[in-house]
């Protein structure tokens, strides 16, 4: 279905954009990462296993970042290794020397060569990690420098907002865990992800739209595994629609944010089909008691508003972001904006 959004003389048709086509081709660039990684991913397991590090270490910037904190999550739960996030500035401001480690460094990255992430790896590499690269540009500095490459397989991204990367990059890192671990649930649900990703594009967001269209202000809770993607969405509202809008964990926001809560603002929580999914649902019901509008996505609930689809709930944060996507797109454009190209971003920032 095709919708036209009125942002000034000239109507702009919303699927006309390279963000709504980027966006649109997760479940394809999904199925090629995996198609194309199987035997390296598989491989990868097989040494995690007989050789494992006694720490991860993530290194990203922005979505990038984001998506690492979900497979934070991921391994912690799933393979029982501590995962810590590198501060880029401690290598590339301070040049400090890391000591010699056990460790597996998984640098994520569109570019494959923002400098202070380059620098990053290097260091980690000098001390004896491990370097597992998830990148979009094969042959990029990053990738020469791993030990094993995963190209993301998204193919070219013009919009300044990543999308399919971005889902791409969260699909590595769960492979990554699911092979580690043996997760053969986890396997199984990658393996209808692709499809899956189509159905999530298609579904209606558009009570959110509306919500978000006339918004200052807007909090994105989830928690767990949904909690990258909560990030993730909120840097997307303030890239695309200038829209003021934090990322809590449910656990958090009930502190110092609630503080700040009045009838009518805005809410959008991302909560997962378990445990964890029941603290946003829990956190999610309090902010209705106190007059938010709340939209909650709710892989536990067929009925849902916004709907969201049901699977391994390490999966579903994939599904409700793809889905995001499409509609903050459409948020944009009514916000009379062009989500291709917001103002002061340009696609690579190479931060020294």
């Amino acid at each position: 279905m095709t919708s036209t959004v009125e942002t000034g003389p000239t109507p702009v048709v919303a699927e006309h954009t390279a963000m709504h086509r980027e966006a649109g081709e997760g479940g394809a660039s999904v199925a090629r990462f995996l198609s194309r990684n199987a035997q390296a991913l598989a491989e990868l397991g097989a040494l995690l296993r007989a050789d494992p590090p006694a720490l991860v270490v993530t290194c990203a910037r922005g979505s990038s970042d984001h998506a690492a904190t979900y497979g934070k999550y991921l391994v912690e739960t799933l393979c029982g290794v501590p995962v810590a996030s590198a501060a880029p500035s401690v290598a590339s401001v301070y040049a400090t020397r890391m000591e010699r480690m056990n460790a597996l460094v998984i640098a994520v990255s569109q570019s494959g060569r923002s400098p202070d992430l380059l620098r990053t790896v290097e260091s980690y590499k000098a001390a004896g990690a491990r370097v597992v690269a998830l990148v979009n540009v094969e042959d990029s500095p990053l990738a020469a420098l791993a030990d094993t490459v995963l190209p993301l397989s998204a193919g070219p991204e013009t919009s300044v907002a990543a999308t399919k990367s971005f889902i791409a990059s969260l699909t590595g890192l769960a492979a990554i865990a699911a092979h580690w671990s043996e997760d053969q649930a986890l396997l199984t649900a990658l393996n209808d992800l692709p499809a899956q990703l189509e159905a999530a594009f298609d579904l209606d967001w558009t009570t959110v739209a509306d919500t978000l269209v006339q918004a200052r202000n807007l909090f994105v809770i989830g928690r767990g595994y949904s909690f990258g993607v909560a990030q993730e969405a909120a840097l997307k509202m303030k890239e695309t629609s200038a829209l003021h809008a934090e990322a809590f964990s449910s656990a958090e926001v009930r502190h110092g944010p609630m503080a700040i809560i009045n009838d009518g603002f805005p809410l959008l929580g991302f909560a997962t089909s378990d445990d964890a999914g029941d603290d946003v649902r829990a956190a999610a019901a309090e902010f209705a008691s106190r007059g938010a509008a709340v939209h909650l996505a709710d892989a536990s609930d067929g009925d849902s508003h916004p709907p969201t689809i049901r699977s391994h709930p390490a999966i579903e944060p994939i599904l409700m972001i793809q889905s995001f996507y499409r509609m903050v797109n459409t948020v944009s454009l009514r916000r009379g904006l062009n989500p291709d190209q917001p103002p002061h971003l340009r696609k690579v920032t190479e931060t020294r």
